[in-house]
């Protein structure tokens, strides 16, 4: 049966992948169905969305910036421009049914939803709930979340864990590490760090990094890093015959395959996908994200001895890093395992599950 659906979130990865993933997964259910992502104009998903495929609608607006900047003066001018912009699509459009992952674009597009009657749901990613679900969540059908508890956040009558959706290519299109290693130059006896500063990169982990780079290759570590589009001119000189940098990798699959271990920011998307992979990770939470939700994020993993956990305030401290790469060494996959047992895979499904469920 043919509908139609609308798909809002953006900003990071973190918004834009799960978005991606429920839509792969509606295509797969509905083929015949019309799909339109909603975006912010200039942020990523504008990019990544068309390259997955789908059509995406972009509207001027963006969050609060942290410091004293013009541009909040002209947030109200931004957000009564993408509520008329929302309206006027949502009118032509007629979605059947609408989907909200969070960040920027997704309030104003759920708010404009909620008021014209269409039913919709969200999907939390996060142990700390984001403000656009929180300020959206009373008029969805259902909120899908990853963690457990997160009634704090929301009605308790609607909050369902789902788990985070991920990349269908990392469950559908998985590749040999044979072809991985060949894709990013490295030999087969290589054991291979692989470093994720987040989808638009980090500075502080690029420095840090790059300040322990001679400890890591030196313990016989080979490095992949990602180190943001941003960051890649400044950073690219340390690429070396165990060192791969590059500014982003569009093959996740493959550089997840060839890892032995794996140090990563700690955003919800990062967490389900590497929890899929089940190998040793050592998470970097960002401390400065909202509520600094990244690290109640690599906590709840810590917690259950699933992954390491350096803070940015222990980056001058070796002792953390030495264990890491001393467990990678000794191949004891219990950590690894304990970390893939968290993982949902399906969850992508179970979203469209509940979608089919209202469209009856």
């Amino acid at each position: 049966m043919s509908y139609r659906f609308v798909i809002s979130g953006g900003g990071t990865g973190g918004h834009i992948y799960p978005a991606i993933a429920i839509a792969d997964a509606l295509k797969k259910v509905y083929p015949d169905s019309e799909l339109v992502f909603v975006g912010a104009k200039g942020r990523m998903e504008m990019e990544l969305v068309p390259k997955a495929g789908y059509p995406i609608k972009g509207l001027w607006i963006t969050g609060i910036q942290r410091n004293l900047s013009l541009r909040n003066l002209l947030l109200p001018f931004m957000i009564a421009s993408s509520l008329i912009k929302s309206l006027l699509f949502l009118l032509k459009f007629k979605p059947d049914y609408v989907v909200g992952t969070g960040g920027f674009a997704s309030g104003p597009l759920l708010f404009v939803t909620a008021k014209l009657k269409i039913p919709y749901l969200i999907q939390e990613q996060n142990a700390f709930a984001g403000l656009t679900n929180k300020w959206v969540s009373s008029k969805a059908d259902a909120i899908c979340v990853a963690y457990p508890d997160m009634d704090r956040y929301f009605p308790k009558s609607k909050v369902i864990v789902t788990g985070n959706p991920i990349r269908s290519s990392l469950v559908s299109n998985e590749i040999d590490r044979e072809t991985a290693l060949k894709l990013y130059r490295f030999n087969a006896s290589d054991k291979v760090i692989l470093m994720l500063g987040g989808s638009l990169g980090s500075a502080a982990m690029n420095k840090w990094l790059s300040e322990n780079l001679y400890f890591i290759t030196s313990h016989g570590f080979s490095v992949l890093w990602q180190s943001g589009k941003s960051y890649y001119n400044t950073y690219k000189r340390f690429e070396s015959e165990s060192v791969r940098v590059v500014p982003f990798i569009e093959n996740m699959g493959a550089a997840y395959r060839l890892a032995s271990g794996i140090i990563s920011r700690a955003g919800a998307g990062a967490i389900s996908e590497l929890a899929r992979v089940g190998k040793p990770t050592l998470f970097i939470p960002s401390p400065l994200v909202a509520e600094d939700h990244q690290t109640k994020n690599a906590e709840s993993m810590v917690a259950l001895d699933a992954a390491m956990m350096l803070l940015e305030s222990q980056m001058l401290d070796s002792t953390i890093i030495a264990n890491f790469l001393n467990y990678i060494k000794s191949e004891d996959p219990e950590m690894g395992n304990r970390f893939k047992a968290q993982a949902r895979p399906k969850a992508a499904q179970s979203i469209v599950q509940l979608i089919s469920n209202r469209l009856g």
